[in-house]
């Protein structure tokens, strides 16, 4: 009776973590929606403006007009190009949406256009990482939260680098650590671990104080 008891619970607790993905997902598409809906109405705006100050021969104005649109969208569209289409598609849906809740994010990522790992486990990889990144921030109360992130190729190999604010403190980063992280955490932690192994590659955890720390290294 034991055993099917067990069984249903991983399969309720697997339900759980697919339902979590789902609902990060559409919050995702939808912060990409809302994002572009507000450049069309904003698009629609400035041309009006612009379209003033011509008809006003205004053009001193317009020209310090155009200077101010380009400056903002210098700073709204800062979109991640690190030579991989899968990678900058994952980057940029999560990176936008830690911004918009407030976590303070310093990046900077370059990536070949064709690897060694999958798109798929490239982008289960990299989700994780900064799904739990941004989880550990979500709980911080006092501190301010941000995130690290860094990708590029070291040695020959796909190095990748995620330090994020936490208030928690982890003493060992094996099995141990994993089974004492419950919920979709732990999964996501699991699912990175799996990704590493699958092509021989080699992942650190280090807890400073108030920071925790991912490395990970994969064969290109």
């Amino acid at each position: 009776m034991r055993i099917p008891l067990i069984t249903k619970y991983l399969e309720e607790k697997n339900m759980e973590y697919q339902n979590a993905l789902l609902e990060k997902q559409v919050q995702e598409v939808q912060n990409i929606y809302l994002t572009m809906r507000g450049w069309r109405h904003d698009y629609h705006n400035h041309l009006q403006a612009m379209k003033a100050y011509v008809k006003m021969g205004e053009y001193d104005r317009l020209e310090e007009y155009l200077g101010l649109l380009e400056q903002d969208l210098d700073h709204v569209n800062q979109l991640i190009e690190t030579g991989n289409v899968n990678l900058d598609a994952i980057l940029n849906s999560k990176i936008s949406l830690a911004q918009k809740n407030g976590i303070a994010i310093d990046y900077q990522a370059k990536c070949p256009e064709t690897l060694a790992v999958s798109d798929i486990d490239l982008c289960a990889l990299i989700g994780n990482l900064l799904d739990n990144a941004v989880e550990s921030c979500e709980k911080l109360t006092a501190e301010k939260p941000f995130i690290r992130l860094y990708i590029g190729v070291l040695k020959k190999q796909l190095y990748i680098s995620v330090s994020n604010a936490t208030n928690e403190t982890v003493r060992k980063m094996d099995s141990e650590y994993i089974s004492q992280k419950r919920g979709n955490h732990g999964h996501g932690l699991k699912r990175i671990n799996l990704v590493v192994e699958k092509y021989g590659g080699y992942i650190n955890r280090q807890n400073e104080p108030g920071v925790f720390v991912t490395e990970i290294m994969l064969p290109l």
